[in-house]
């Protein structure tokens, strides 16, 4: 379910393709298996943090169904140079929002120096970048498996 406030904050057009992803009761990964893309790729493309290509348009306006006369106004707004993460306040106060943003804090260090360790002096991508959700259940109980997938890009001397 999607955060019904935030959604409120968002431009009318992302707001419009929100409002027809409830009405037809489909998720972020329904959605991502029509439109062969992943669904994190396209929540944050529905939050206007991607731009949609014109094949992503006509593709959600044929799988939500959008109402032609909306898609003449959605589509210049929904196909455009995001903002980026512009709404995300710092720290974030929503607690899933907020424990990723504590584990960059805690791990961060971790993370980079053992990216450091195994490739050298450089950076993971957050640009040629992917990201997968998975749900796992075992006997300690019900856990979320989040993967991280960014190229490696070496610091370049000159």
């Amino acid at each position: 379910m999607a955060d019904l406030s935030y959604i409120s904050s968002l431009p009318p057009a992302n707001q419009a393709l929100f409002h027809a992803k409830i009405a037809k009761k489909m998720t972020f990964s329904e959605l991502a298996e029509k439109m062969n893309r992943s669904e994190t790729w396209v929540a944050a493309a529905f939050y206007g943090n991607m731009p949609f290509a014109q094949e992503d348009i006509d593709s959600i306006v044929k799988i939500l169904e959008i109402d032609p006369m909306t898609v003449e106004a959605i589509a210049p707004a929904v196909n455009f140079m995001p903002d980026r993460a512009s709404k995300t306040e710092m720290p974030p106060r929503d607690p899933t929002i907020y424990r990723l943003y504590e584990i960059v804090l805690v791990y961060g260090y971790a993370f980079k120096s053992v990216i450091a360790e195994k490739f050298g002096d450089g950076i993971m991508s957050a640009i040629c970048f992917t990201s997968k959700i998975d749900k796992e259940v075992d006997e300690d109980g019900t856990w979320v498996k989040i993967t991280l997938r960014g190229k490696f890009l070496p610091y370049v001397k000159y």
